[in-house]
């Protein structure tokens, strides 16, 4: 723990629609970030299909919120860790998720990918390395 900041990883494991989970956590997550908490996100499970490209919500009547994941990096939020065996398991590849960038203030503005793929062994040590997790 850094200069009192705690590490606080959000686990994102439902489906994007169809519950109030995803969209439950997105909220709490840049409320966080409001606080300056070290806030990360990491997508196993269900969970790695709110980040792909392409959501239509329209036959379901629910709004689209799967472009607000682009907006964390103004607030600070450019961990985003998505299990690389979740989206084997569902048929998808790392093409098949939304481009969310960052700008990296200590690499002169430079825009970088917010999205780091990662096996499921160093999901669990990202797990470990926690000062607090909530799931969803």
């Amino acid at each position: 723990m850094e200069d009192g900041i705690k590490k606080f990883l959000y686990v994102n494991r439902k489906a994007p629609y169809g519950t109030i989970y995803a969209l439950e956590a997105l909220e709490v997550v840049l409320i966080g970030a409001a606080f300056d908490q070290d806030v990360s996100l990491a997508f196993l499970d269900d969970g790695v299909f709110q980040l792909t490209k392409g959501q239509n919500t329209d036959g379901i009547g629910v709004k689209n919120f799967s472009p607000t994941f682009r907006a964390l990096g103004d607030y600070d939020v450019n961990k985003l860790y998505v299990e690389r065996e979740s989206l084997e398991e569902r048929g998808l590849t790392e093409d098949d998720l939304q481009e969310i960038m960052y700008e990296d203030e200590d690499d002169d503005w430079a825009e970088k990918p917010s999205i780091r793929i990662i096996s499921r062994a160093e999901m669990a040590d990202l797990m470990h390395d926690q000062d607090v997790i909530l799931s969803f």
